[in-house]
């Protein structure tokens, strides 16, 4: 089981981000690799402080982590580092931070090996509805694929690839500046390590082209706008055989007509008309999976609400559902038959005659007590 991100970087919730920044330098440069050679114990603190410091720093990663936890951040797309490199690149960023300039490894900051894929997004709008319980949608993205013509190379099918006379495949090169060695991009082959004379004439010599592509979704039901849904290796495609990237669903919600939603509640008005309220009836109220009928006791007030338990939104952390309120609306009637009037000048009398009553006796009960 996880630890708490906060209780690792030894910080409180409501922690600044240059906090978390200082907190986690501390520990990173503790137990960094290189300062604790062998040491796995040591290792697998600086993995753990570099993750709970990658989603900290993320705002949107840190709302979602201090709502539902863990689960919130893995039904969203996060899930830890996928390779040391993410690490190490973590570290090497917050560095950079703090010095201007940062320590990879070597082998991280040259651009000739396997590159992955940018991750890509895509913007979904579905209806209250789609949110509520779930849906499967297919959309059709533009993403950049491995060129066909030449297989990945950038190099005219039939030219030969060789590899950089001047990094020797590095694709970087070794500058002196005072007492400092600066590793930079290769001029010659721009950081590819290799070089060819003619590029693919379909590719411009880039290796990947732009293609577009139909992708498949399922909803969870009980997302909000907002949500982020992620699909891996459904990003684009790497740069020599590196790793494709990520596609992550950004989910907005249209408005109900009758619904609206507070947190996992549904609520909705329902209009009856004063003679219902006064002597009560049983009405048929709208919820997700159709009609339901509800008691209406006599005597109800405008704005009263009721309850249907579990008739809510789902839960994306499996907790229970959350409830329909229904809030009561009355509605005065206007075309009223002669005999309706009758009937209700006959309650208006009657009403008087029982507030002229009730006066009365007031009236009297003070004067006796005077006399008392």
């Amino acid at each position: 089981m996880k630890r708490d991100y906060y209780e690792i970087l030894g910080v409180s919730r409501t922690a600044t981000i240059e906090e978390i920044k200082k907190a986690y330098r501390k520990l990173a440069l503790k137990y960094h690799p290189d300062r604790n050679p062998g040491d796995n114990e040591a290792e697998e603190k600086f993995k753990e402080a570099a993750e709970a410091y990658e989603v900290l720093k993320d705002q949107e990663r840190r709302r979602l982590y201090d709502m539902y936890g863990h689960q919130g951040l893995n039904e969203n797309g996060f899930s830890g580092f996928s390779q040391t490199e993410d690490i190490f690149s973590a570290f090497n960023d917050l560095f950079e931070d703090f010095f201007g300039f940062s320590p990879g490894r070597t082998r991280s900051r040259s651009n000739a090996g396997p590159k992955r894929g940018a991750d890509l997004r895509y913007d979904l709008t579905i209806t209250f509805m789609e949110a509520a319980l779930g849906a499967e949608k297919e959309i059709e993205i533009q993403r950049l694929e491995k060129c066909k013509k030449c297989s990945g190379t950038g190099a005219k099918p039939g030219n030969q690839v060789i590899t950089c006379p001047t990094c020797n495949g590095r694709g970087q090169v070794i500058r002196s500046e005072g007492f400092f060695q600066v590793s930079a991009t290769c001029p010659n082959c721009n950081g590819h390590g290799t070089i060819f004379t003619e590029p693919c004439p379909s590719c411009q010599g880039k290796g990947r082209t732009p293609q577009y592509r139909k992708v498949k979704i399922k909803i969870p039901a009980g997302v909000d706008t907002g949500a982020r849904l992620r699909l891996k290796n459904e990003g684009e495609a790497g740069i020599r055989g590196g790793q494709r990237g990520d596609l992550f669903i950004v989910i907005h919600v249209e408005p109900h007509e009758y619904f609206y939603r507070k947190g996992n509640d549904i609520c909705c008005e329902v209009e009856i008309s004063a003679i219902q309220a006064c002597l009560g009836d049983t009405i048929e109220v709208p919820t997700l999976e159709g009609s339901e009928q509800i008691k209406i006791p006599e005597g109800t007030q405008p704005d009263a609400i009721f309850r249907l338990k579990g008739k809510g939104f789902p839960d994306l952390r499996g907790f229970s559902p959350g409830d329909q309120l229904i809030k009561i609306k009355m509605v005065i009637p206007r075309d009223l038959t002669h005999r309706q009037k009758e009937l209700l000048h006959e309650f208006l009398e009657i009403e008087k005659e029982k507030k002229k009553d009730g006066f009365f006796k007031k009236i009297l009960r003070k004067v006796e007590f005077t006399k008392g």
